[in-house]
């Protein structure tokens, strides 16, 4: 094994590495593209609403809109603090 095949390997795996994330990324955007665009407005408001009662962080929240044939369903996931 000469340096230049340490080289060479490196290069396949961060190829591999690149694709892999590539593939990752378009499928988080093509996820996101079927969302309508109220969605996040929606979100922010929801929490301003539950933080007039309790302190939630943004990403303890999580919104979801399944569309079940003529019917769509929101889903929203809150994770509150524990009570003291």
């Amino acid at each position: 094994m000469s340096i230049f095949d340490y080289f060479r390997n490196n290069k396949k795996n961060s190829a591999a590495i690149a694709k892999e994330r590539l593939q990752i990324i378009v499928a988080h955007e093509r996820s996101q593209r079927n969302k309508p665009d109220y969605l996040p407005k929606m979100q922010q408001e929801l929490l301003e609403v539950i933080r007039r009662y309790v302190e939630v962080d943004q990403d303890q929240v999580e919104v979801q809109l399944d569309q079940n044939g003529n019917c769509s369903v929101l889903e929203l996931n809150i994770t509150l603090p524990e009570a003291r």
